[in-house]
């Protein structure tokens, strides 16, 4: 099924995807309508244009393509599926991410990956192909986080990356680049680390193209909460 959004607003538009019985949609001329795909399960969506804030919040299961940018709030507290957005993310990106993947081939704003979280074997996983802004990983307690940086730019990172981590990977193409609080350890990652890392970057490369062995064997800094962390006594353990 195809839905032509343009003119609609994201009420209408959501219905429309909710109503439909079909597994695969497309919506073309999307202009920043909200929470599409909000709560889906087991079907893949298409959208053309500009996804508008919170699209994928809640998902289930299933695939959501955005051949173009996302803003704030992509995949808010999202329990399982795949994202992959073809341009760039706004802010709040994987607040509270409790489960499934997401991917984007450019950069990501601001407070990226905040308090995402991981129980058993649902571990989220936020991988961006070029730089995120500041508050990268903040509160993070869990899951995995890359910053590919595929442009070179050498600035990866915004400031204030990591601050309160206390559970989860974050792996930065190079080097950080930043200053990095003292709940977290920073060093270069080695094999065993980049085989965790390895099946994402084959599912980033098969969708946005590169050579994901290539780009493993390069060098990567893996941050990881300090043994002495005094963050994680805030939080109840459950």
């Amino acid at each position: 099924m195809e839905i032509y959004a343009k003119g609609m607003g994201f009420e209408q538009l959501n219905e429309a995807v909710r109503r439909c019985k079909e597994q695969e949609i497309v919506i073309r001329g999307c202009g920043g309508q909200r929470f599409i795909a909000c709560a889906g399960e087991g079907r893949r969506i298409d959208v053309y244009g500009v996804a508008g804030n919170g699209a994928g919040a809640y998902m289930e299961s299933g695939v959501l393509n955005i051949f173009g940018n996302a803003q704030d709030a992509l995949a808010d507290t999202m329990n399982g599926g795949e994202i992959y957005v073809f341009g760039r993310c706004g802010d709040a990106a994987g607040y509270a991410m409790r489960g499934g993947e997401v991917f984007v081939r450019g950069d990501a704003g601001y407070r990226v990956g905040v308090h995402m979280k991981e129980y058993g074997k649902h571990i989220p996983a936020l991988i961006v192909g070029g730089r995120a802004g500041c508050f990268l990983g903040e509160y993070l307690a869990g899951g995995i986080i890359a910053v590919l940086d595929l442009q070179n730019t050498g600035a990866p990172l915004g400031e204030e990356a990591a601050r309160g981590m206390h559970g989860g990977r974050i792996y930065v193409r190079g080097e950080a680049g930043v200053p990095l609080p003292d709940c977290v350890t920073a060093r270069e990652a080695d094999g065993e680390d980049m085989c965790l890392l390895l099946p994402y970057l084959e599912k980033f490369c098969a969708a946005f193209g590169g050579d994901a062995k290539k780009l493993a064997a390069e060098k990567f800094t893996l941050i990881t909460p300090a043994p002495s962390n005094g963050v994680k006594r805030l939080y109840v353990s459950n």
